[in-house]
């Protein structure tokens, strides 16, 4: 199986408000397995760079303004995606802006139905927990250490294996090809347990009373306490409470 696990960084929040995609960064797999081969680049949106969004991602107008339109590269991303599904993070806002300049272009949109949302998938999956890709990859012990700012190709390297623990872990890609994935034993219940499953004969209890020697030494030590809690005068007991 292919999918292609990608991500993006863009002028701002909303395709409506006129923002466009600067950079773009996919990584492919197979099996769930990285296979090496990656795509990536960097657009010039046409426009102006909001100083929060250079703040997320460290992409100038200076240095966009001599990288090439979206419409210049757009049948090698679209060699490159093929017909797989495409992974991201929180995977409405990127397909919203990959689907925008798609259009600008004169392209068709890429349907909802090749979506898949890693962020939808951590939120069923840790109910309550952070699902950020900094926090998937702390929960996940990926290394990250590398990611000082917003980089569509680093975090779509990144996301490619929090994407591959979501979904169980490194252990699916072992197999060799052409094998098939071992069939699960179900886990036992009490309902199904059947004759390998025969109690036990029942063990007399063990002795828990403290012997004479040991009642001693606790005496020993009792005295020596100055004032004790359980013993202060002032402290009602339970009959009076």
């Amino acid at each position: 199986m292919r999918e292609i696990v990608f991500d993006t960084e863009t002028t701002g929040i909303h395709v409506s408000e006129g923002h466009r995609l600067v950079e773009i960064g996919c990584v492919e797999l197979i099996n769930r397995v990285e296979t090496g081969r990656t795509y990536h680049a960097y657009f010039n949106p046409e426009r102006a760079m909001p100083p929060e969004a250079q703040a997320v991602h460290g992409l100038s107008e200076a240095f966009l303004a001599d990288k090439p339109l979206f419409a210049d590269l757009v049948e090698d991303l679209l060699d490159f995606l093929e017909d797989s599904p495409l992974v991201a993070h929180n995977a409405g806002f990127d397909f919203a802006f990959m689907n925008n300049e798609l259009g600008e272009c004169g392209r068709l949109h890429i349907p909802q139905s090749r979506m898949i949302d890693t962020l939808a998938m951590s939120r069923a999956r840790h109910p309550g927990a952070k699902h950020s890709l900094d926090a998937l990859c702390t929960r996940y012990g990926i290394d990250r250490s590398h990611r000082v700012k917003h980089g569509a190709l680093l975090d779509a390297q990144l996301l490619a294996q929090v994407y591959v623990e979501l979904t169980g872990g490194r252990q699916i890609g072992l197999l060799l090809p052409g094998e098939a994935e071992p069939v699960r034993a179900p886990t036992a219940t009490m309902a199904t347990r059947g004759p390998a499953f025969a109690p036990r004969p029942a063990r007399p209890a063990r002795p828990h009373a403290a012997s004479a020697d040991e009642l001693a030494r606790h005496a020993a030590f009792v005295a020596t306490l100055t004032d004790p809690l359980w013993q202060a005068a002032d402290i009602p007991s339970a009959a009076t409470d």
